[in-house]
């Protein structure tokens, strides 16, 4: 008979290069970051940390490297024309919700 692994024996074996050491940035604080960071608008000290995050973190990584090249894709792409009651809806849109926060 056989037993089933429990969840907490799961987690211990999770991978040893996705943990993070004390004090370090953690996941969810470089993604609040993510876009200052990619338009270069993060202080030094700061970015130093993301980078080093980044080396520490494959699944950070793959991510960063993936959300750069879209933005890279999206900056050469040319804008669409919008039809003007497409460019009044959409303004009515974004000031729906400003409004609403």
């Amino acid at each position: 008979m056989t037993k089933k692994k429990s969840a907490t024996t799961k987690k211990k074996q999770a991978n040893p290069s996705s943990r993070h050491r004390p004090g370090q940035i953690h996941c969810l604080k470089l993604l609040r970051q993510l876009s200052a960071y990619i338009d270069g608008e993060l202080p030094s000290d700061i970015c130093q940390e993301i980078r080093s995050h980044l080396g520490d973190c494959p699944n950070c990584e793959v991510f960063i490297l993936s959300l750069q090249q879209t933005v890279i894709l999206c900056r050469h792409r040319p804008v669409p024309p919008l039809k003007s009651a497409d460019r009044v809806a959409l303004r009515r849109a974004i000031l729906k919700k400003a409004i609403a926060k």
